[in-house]
């Protein structure tokens, strides 16, 4: 835990950004599907990709602390104060990207140009969501609040905490 504190790794900080990612790439992608299906425009598009981008991050977070024994109640605090930030950054991230590439959201799911465009988004959102991630975790905050509650579990030390509590590493 003295590594959480006091100078978070990049390891760790990269495995929150990991999780953070899945759980935003689940809701983008699942978004951008419900969304060209029921034939939303751009805007109700994004709006239920980012949406569902929070619940499945969220999710993964609650699914390990939940394992912990939490109640669910504390579960839902724990996650929303370790993944609220990552998410939001994350997403900011890849949706300007996506905005930002030409054709890339009037090109549709069957396009090339499409996917291409979202796994460019979301290395840009990854790359740039370590570094915030890497600052909350020294400052106890974000995927070491997380941490706080596998204290029985042993040190999760320097390489992420992957000692078979996976789904639990905050963004």
């Amino acid at each position: 835990m003295n590594e959480t504190r006091h100078g978070a790794s990049w390891s760790m900080a990269a495995s929150a950004t990991l999780h953070c990612l899945t759980g935003c790439a689940i809701g983008e992608v699942l978004g951008m599907v419900i969304g060209t299906a029921l034939g939303l425009g751009n805007v109700a598009t994004i709006i239920l990709a980012v949406a569902l981008a929070f619940v499945f991050g969220y999710a993964l977070t609650m699914r390990g602390v939940l394992k912990s024994g939490l109640p669910f109640g504390t579960a839902l605090k724990v996650a929303l104060a370790a993944d609220t930030v990552s998410i939001a950054v994350m997403e900011i991230v890849d949706n300007g990207v996506m905005l930002v590439v030409p054709g890339a959201m009037e090109a549709g799911l069957a396009s090339p140009l499409f996917w291409g465009a979202l796994a460019f988004a979301l290395a840009v959102a990854f790359v740039l969501t370590v570094p915030v991630n890497k600052w909350m975790i020294g400052r106890g905050l974000g995927h070491a609040k997380v941490h706080a509650h596998h204290g029985g579990h042993g040190d999760h030390g320097d390489h992420g905490g992957h000692s078979g509590h996976e789904g639990h590493h905050a963004h």
